[in-house]
């Protein structure tokens, strides 16, 4: 397996200004058989604890609402020691949920030290005969008063048979105040 780097879309740093949505809406065709995001130092402004969040569109539409039918669940470990676990909440999946953005990273920090980092792999984006299957992992840092590592996964489909041709990256709420997300295509 090789990654080709497509194109870098988001890449500031907290010193520049942040950005409410990153949407990639070009690169994504039939070039390759399926993409991975990397969204390295992703750090919220603007709200506390907020999710990471992805949603795709295809050529014929305009907005960011397809279908998904996914899992999500997390394993944590509290720096003190006091706390590890498994997170499961079935409010986190989706049941063919449109106009619903999947959550790939639960309630980042928003402290100067905190960050997230999160490969998101879409499959076979360019078919126009199958739905649209993703993987994503997740792991993100929290400082806040819990102060714990998390580490998330989320999968599903995306229940459409036209072209994938976009995808849009966001926390659902506030700003993303620094990081970098590369597109790849994996050959």
């Amino acid at each position: 397996m090789a990654l080709t780097l497509i194109s870098t879309p988001l890449d500031i740093t907290v010193s520049d200004t942040a950005v409410a949505t990153v949407s990639i809406t070009s690169g994504i065709d039939d070039t390759y058989d399926s993409y991975e995001f990397h969204c390295v130092g992703i750090h919220p402004s603007g709200a506390s604890l907020p999710n990471f969040v992805f949603q795709v569109g295809t050529a014929a539409e305009s907005g960011y609402d397809r279908n998904m039918t996914t899992a999500y669940f997390a394993a944590a470990n509290q720096v003190s020691g006091t706390w590890t676990g498994l997170y499961y909440s079935a409010n986190e999946d989706q049941q063919n949920s449109a106009q619903v953005f999947q959550m790939l990273a639960h309630g980042a920090g928003d402290e100067n030290d905190d960050s997230s980092a999160v490969i998101l792999k879409l499959y076979e984006p360019s078919s126009t005969t199958y739905v649209k299957h993703f993987v994503s992992v997740a792991q993100m840092n929290h400082h806040n008063s819990s102060n714990y590592q998390l580490n998330s996964y989320a999968s599903g489909y995306i229940n459409t048979t036209a072209a994938i041709t976009r995808i849009q990256f966001k926390f659902d709420a506030g700003n993303i105040d620094a990081g970098t997300i590369k597109m790849f295509g994996v050959s």
